[in-house]
């Protein structure tokens, strides 16, 4: 990456002070390496033009503002909006494919496996990590080359009008919406909303764009009426689905064969992780990447080839025993999903699983709570550890749904989690799965 800062100027629609040469882009100070434009954002606590010094002392180039700063900077009325003006610039010089992949749960796992899908194709530009907001999403297109055969995005929502916002830089031809779930339910209102604001998407899509969605979803019906005239692909495990599942066993906590048909023709694949609710995910991946020109053969053989991020099924050890971080998002299909796929892959001793309270549930959230306290009532699994203020209604239901009161032990703090499993090692399993703000990952430190 190697940008003039009059360049970048015109890209974002503001004014250049200075000529430097930018060779990055960060939006945290602490984080600045020598080239970088430094991207000054006023939040509502800390305000990023208070950090231009520092952002300088290591080794910014320039800095992209509201307001002047001392050094060389790019002054624009409004950072966010700069932002998306300069990524649309740059996707438009871009004549490849764009997939565009929302929704509650899935999102960055469906992205990774549809770049391994694509990569058949050539240079894949994918969103790195889970930059997927108004401040990072943008930040994806100027690392475009000549090279770049597909580009695939991956949009977070928070609320009404952030997807539409997303969307108009990256202007996607393929939206994949994994599922409509529980995710940011408070600041929507309803699943109703969910559905409206992840269908956001599939509104910026052409008419000749394509919009593939969860077959089995609750709110189907809202999309696909969202999608009007577009052409509407169904992944899933239900038999109306066109990239359908319909083989899973899982191999170790590693890997996973599935197999399925797609428009008639069968499919089987390596799953570079485990779990029949990922299988679907795999399956979006492949059709995807099928809708983009890339052979069936080849979308399914690269799939295995897929990179997870942490904290996602991640694989550890912990005292022998093999440790299961699924610590990123924590809602009720995910946790029954973690739950499902601890109960079937093979284990030499006990079962464990650590849970903590989901977040962001709204007026679901008991309901929501209290349905894991019914599934974990009847499950195969040994140890269950909970924590957090709502998990009390997981242990409510769970005992009067029969369990037994010493599978389940409630516990108020990290230091408590840890001495539970003190008595845990060689042959055992455990499953950890919260909401990413819980930090459970600590326990292990």
């Amino acid at each position: 990456m190697n940008y003039s800062q009059s360049d970048l100027a015109r890209r974002f629609g503001g004014v250049a002070s200075g000529d430097a040469v930018v060779t990055g882009f960060v939006t945290d100070n602490r984080e600045v390496k020598p080239g970088d434009l430094f991207i000054a954002i006023k939040g509502e606590k800390v305000d990023g033009h208070n950090f231009a010094p520092d952002a300088f002392s290591r080794g910014a180039s320039a800095c992209l503002v509201e307001q002047s700063v001392d050094g060389p900077h790019i002054l624009v009325p409004n950072v966010v909006q700069a932002l998306a003006d300069m990524a649309r610039s740059f996707r438009l010089e871009f004549g490849g494919p764009v997939i565009g992949i929302t929704g509650s749960a899935g999102k960055t796992t469906t992205k990774e496996f549809c770049a391994a899908a694509c990569a058949s194709l050539g240079e894949v530009l994918k969103t790195q990590g889970n930059r997927n907001s108004e401040f990072t999403g943008p930040l994806l297109w100027p690392e475009r080359t000549e090279a770049t055969k597909v580009a695939i995005t991956e949009m977070g929502m928070r609320g009404f009008g952030q997807i539409a916002h997303l969307a108009s830089f990256n202007l996607p031809n393929v939206a994949v919406i994994t599922n409509i779930g529980y995710a940011h339910l408070e600041l929507v209102g309803s699943r109703e909303g969910i559905a409206q604001a992840k269908g956001e998407l599939i509104e910026a899509l052409p008419e000749d764009g394509t919009a593939i969605l969860y077959s089995e979803d609750e709110y189907l019906g809202n999309l696909i009426a969202i999608a009007g005239d577009r052409r509407i692909r169904l992944f899933g495990q239900g038999g109306n689905a066109d990239c359908q599942v319909t083989e899973y066993e899982a191999l170790s906590w590693n890997s996973a064969r599935i197999g399925g048909v797609l428009d008639g023709v069968k499919w089987e694949a390596i799953m570079p992780t485990v779990g029949r609710h990922l299988a679907n995910n795999a399956a979006a991946a492949i059709l995807a990447a099928t809708e983009v020109g890339v052979s069936l053969s080849s979308a399914t053989e690269g799939l295995q080839t897929a990179v997870l991020p942490p904290l996602r099924m991640e694989i550890k050890t912990f005292q022998g025993a093999t440790l299961v971080m699924d610590n990123y998002n924590s809602n009720p299909p995910a946790v029954l999903g973690a739950l499902q796929t601890l109960e079937e892959v093979p284990c030499a001793g006990r079962r464990v699983a650590v849970l903590g309270t989901m977040r962001e549930l709204g007026d679901e959230s008991e309901e929501s709570h209290r349905s894991i306290g019914r599934r974990l009532s009847k499950s195969k699994i040994d140890k269950i550890v909970v924590f957090g203020d709502e998990t009390q209604l997981i242990q409510d239901e769970f005992l009067r749904r029969g369990g037994v009161a010493d599978r389940l032990v409630k516990v108020e703090s990290l230091d408590a989690i840890r001495e539970v499993l003190s008595g845990f090692g060689e042959g055992d399993t455990i499953l950890v799965k919260g909401s990413r703000a819980l930090e459970l990952e600590r326990v292990f430190e």
